[in-house]
């Protein structure tokens, strides 16, 4: 039986989310690994957070491969949940498991007040869609039933569920995504993620031309990064994912500064092009009187 919880309260990040799915232009998500970079998905004017698995494990110093445990992947979504007024949308791998697991992950992320979780057809465990890898996909019916036993045990009716697909990713034709897809809506998803390591659009767009249902689509276009948001807008997805931007982003900004301090001879060098310690403190909330006597 689904764990007993209180209802959210009405306006709750789940419903907003839900609402903004349903509204007049795309839902734009980036992606996140704790607190402090939510924090800064926010103030810059996105609509919601992406707690990444890809960025969380990379905060570890670990590959994208199922290494890092559900309950670590949650503790990041809730740290993230816990310092944005914005919804967050947990990429859950493949839902950590079986079925059970799935159903387990639902449970355990709505109690903690998430606003969506995000579950793929790939075999536990995965390893990251860009990896030189295999990509091994579990059969339809498999990944319909873990679909069917997350829905089954959510308590609020808001919780969105994204199935996510990455048939494309495992060189599967738009077709077999598609049929995927509808299986998943069938079982009940909220929304259907497709995903595609294409340099193109073409491929995802063609898949939203054959998309028969209402339920919403997501797109990441990590690789296919020409293409506008305007554009998949008018295509069908109500969602998009800029997954790893951020990350990406810090990883080469703090290489550059620490190179140039490495060949400095004090850290003159690199103050123009790093943040004031005023604005770290405003970004953890610290209060401007903190250790100044009344």
């Amino acid at each position: 039986m689904p764990e007993s919880q209180p209802p959210r309260a009405p306006g709750s990040k789940a419903a907003r989310l839900r609402a903004q799915l349903n509204g007049s232009s795309v839902v734009r998500a980036v992606g996140a690994h704790d607190g402090l970079t939510a924090k800064l998905v926010q103030r810059a004017g996105f609509e919601a957070v992406w707690a990444s698995s890809f960025e969380i494990s990379a905060s570890h110093g670990l590959p994208d491969a199922s290494l890092v445990t559900m309950t670590q992947y949650l503790d990041a979504a809730i740290a993230m949940d816990a310092v944005t007024d914005i919804p967050v949308i947990a990429d859950c791998d493949t839902g950590f498991g079986g079925p059970m697991n799935a159903a387990y992950a639902m449970q355990r992320y709505e109690r903690a007040g998430i606003a969506a979780l995000c579950i793929e057809d790939k075999l536990f465990p995965k390893i990251n869609s860009f990896a030189d890898a295999a990509q091994d996909l579990l059969p339809t019916e498999d990944f319909a039933l873990k679909i069917k036993n997350a829905a089954e045990v959510r308590t609020d009716p808001d919780t969105v569920l994204i199935a996510r697909t990455e048939a494309l990713i495992a060189g599967l034709e738009v077709p077999e995504a598609l049929e995927r897809a509808h299986a998943y809506v069938a079982a009940g998803a909220d929304a259907v993620l497709v995903h595609s390591k294409s340099r193109r659009p073409e491929e995802v767009l063609e898949f939203a031309d054959g998309w028969q249902s209402d339920v919403p689509l997501v797109a990441v276009p990590t690789t296919y990064h020409t293409v506008t948001e305007s554009e998949l807008y008018g295509a069908g997805f109500r969602l998009v994912i800029y997954a790893n931007q951020g990350l990406r982003a810090a990883v080469k900004g703090v290489q550059e500064v620490l190179h140039e301090l490495d060949l400095a001879t004090g850290a003159a060098a690199v103050e123009e092009r790093i943040a004031p310690m005023a604005e770290v403190f405003a970004l953890q909330g610290m209060p401007s009187s903190f250790g100044t006597k009344p």
